[in-house]
């Protein structure tokens, strides 16, 4: 059986967030509840400006639930199979655990709750769409700390394709949408 779950994955303003709207407004089309589970934190003007950009284009009657880093907790919580949950995004996810504002990066407990994302999705009745950024396809970053989240993203991304049974590709406000192969013979 294929799984209910999404990832889009793409660069910076290349639709990722409207193409999960544009499945979230389907789903409650068809008389279904939606959650956006936000991971972003306000720490400067500029991610204020951004955040507050997301919450007035949001449909209406979209539920908000903040959870910078704990992610399944917040998905076990709002799990029912009538509510749609988009998680935007796995990628500042990832940064608050990693790269966070103040002090350094917890990675004890970064594996901790990746293995716990993991390990929830086959055990949700949500379906999830979840949102990330593709961020590898450039050059190689300099410093060690960006190299590891590039590659930590890179592997987190491809942990939680595994068990969606679409992934979609964002290029220029276009999406490519296709089945997940099972990964489970690579």
């Amino acid at each position: 059986m294929m799984s209910p779950h999404d990832l889009i994955v793409g660069g910076q303003r290349s639709g990722k967030s409207r193409q999960a709207e544009r499945l979230a407004l389907r789903w409650q089309a068809g008389g279904g509840r939606v959650a956006v589970i936000a991971t972003a934190l306000a720490a400067d003007a500029e991610m204020r400006a951004r955040i507050a950009h997301h919450r007035a284009t949001r449909p209406a009657g979209f539920e908000t639930i903040e959870a910078p880093l704990a992610l399944s907790a917040a998905l076990q919580q709002a799990d029912d199979e009538r509510t749609l949950l988009v998680v935007d995004c796995l990628t500042l996810w990832l940064v608050n655990w990693l790269m966070p504002i103040h002090g350094a990066a917890d990675r004890n407990g970064w594996e901790l709750e990746r293995q716990t994302l993991l390990a929830l999705l086959p055990r949700l009745a949500s379906p999830v769409v979840f949102v990330s950024n593709e961020v590898g396809w450039g050059v190689s970053p300099l410093g060690r700390e960006v190299r590891d989240y590039v590659d930590e993203l890179g592997r987190l991304n491809q942990d939680v394709a595994r068990h969606c049974g679409r992934l979609t590709l964002m290029v220029a406000g276009q999406a490519w949408t296709r089945p997940v192969e099972d990964a489970s013979d690579v």
